[in-house]
């Protein structure tokens, strides 16, 4: 039997994205995404929900992010869902669930707060304004 571990998500950056070097100098970007989901309520109250994902980026998607995300800014994001356990200082079993991204689009509009003039990325897949 086949399997599909796939995720896509529209939201915005929690902080900007935290950059790091592994060994042999490869870039990791990892960030916060908010996702929120409006509805009304049996008395017809809007009602806001928001759901916060843990996003990593890898090599060139993290070189991206680095340089043209910030907090706040829309994104797209495809990817899977990967799940990693460790133990921390204390001695205490953690576990975190992260969307690994293979593929961005940058929402944000030419002009808005914080944005760079040029949003997209002749040549590399996902970097394209729709």
């Amino acid at each position: 039997m086949r399997s599909l571990n796939k995720v896509t998500l529209i939201g915005n950056l929690g902080k900007d994205p935290d950059i790091q070097f592994i060994e042999g100098n490869i870039p990791v970007a990892k960030f916060p995404l908010a996702t929120t989901e409006s509805f009304k309520d049996k008395s017809g109250k809007m009602i806001s929900a928001t759901e916060w994902h843990s996003v990593v980026l890898w090599r060139g998607l993290a070189e991206l992010a680095q340089k043209f995300l910030h907090k706040g800014s829309l994104i797209y994001i495809e990817g899977k869902l990967k799940t990693r356990h460790w133990e921390d200082k204390e001695h205490n079993k953690r576990t975190i669930t992260e969307i690994i991204g293979d593929n961005l689009i940058m929402l944000d509009k030419k002009g808005d707060a914080g944005s760079e003039d040029d949003t997209s990325f002749p040549g590399v897949p996902g970097t394209e304004l729709p």
